[in-house]
């Protein structure tokens, strides 16, 4: 497989039969978030979208019209999608559907991914993937806190791990850079690539907080280095691509 990063949580996984796109965010700003990442384009012939939540920097309507392809969401997602008249699977953790030349399997995610503070809350309206093809198998956190059942997820040649956010704080279900090392001792990637940080910043934010674009990808270097020095680390600038040899 190839994967590709885009910034924030979204990253291209190109297998042997098709393409996958994990919660596109392709514009230079979003409500209250300014990119301060390099800008992309948007990928073309896209088989499907994964979408791991519904919260705004996850599911983007525009960045969705943009790629005009089928969605594989959490339970509960189809009525926010609806006016987008796109193809919807709903996928609760532990189930499965063949798509993009790859077997993906949701999987649990500890986040409240509910699209507004109103919706009803749902134990798996947040929700990760595995990504099976090409005898390879890839993890896709989505936004998570570290939890047991990680361990369950391998053998994996590579997981996509959120390390951040957008802001100068994060809430209850998020991963900081320590934790998120801490989740590759659970997870045993052969590669781990860091998403979820670096990318957007709240507009009016950059003087005070210009640092969060660097600093938090450095502090997960230096832990993972001590927690999990066997598990590889690749950072990747958005737009840059890494292909994932098998474990072994």
């Amino acid at each position: 497989m190839k994967l590709t990063w885009l910034g924030h949580a979204t990253v291209v996984i190109d297998t042997a039969g098709g393409r996958l796109v994990t919660d596109p965010l392709l514009r230079s700003r979003v409500a209250h978030l300014r990119r301060h990442a390099a800008p992309v384009r948007a990928p073309e012939k896209v088989d499907v979208v994964l979408l791991s939540h519904l919260h705004y920097d996850h599911l983007d309507v525009p960045s969705l019209r943009k790629l005009k392809a089928p969605v594989v969401a959490p339970p509960g997602s189809e009525r926010t999608l609806q006016r987008l008249h796109l193809e919807v699977s709903e996928l609760a953790a532990g189930e499965q559907i063949a798509v993009g030349g790859a077997e993906v399997t949701a999987v649990r995610a500890v986040h409240d991914g509910r699209r507004s503070p109103l919706a009803g809350r749902r134990d798996d309206d947040s929700i990760g993937y595995l990504v099976e093809g090409d005898d390879q198998r890839v993890y896709f956190a989505g936004d998570t806190e570290v939890f047991a059942g990680m361990q369950d997820f391998g053998p994996l040649d590579a997981a996509l791990v959120p390390i951040w956010g957008w802001g100068p704080r994060l809430g209850p279900g998020h991963m900081d850079p320590s934790q998120a090392a801490e989740a590759l001792t659970l997870l045993r990637p052969a590669v781990a690539v860091p998403i979820h940080w670096g990318t957007f910043l709240p507009i009016g934010g950059y003087r005070r907080h210009h640092d969060l674009l660097h600093t938090p990808v450095e502090q997960f270097r230096l832990r993972a280095a001590e927690l999990a020095p066997d598990v590889r680390i690749e950072v990747l600038d958005p737009g840059g691509s890494l292909v994932i040899t098998q474990r072994g």
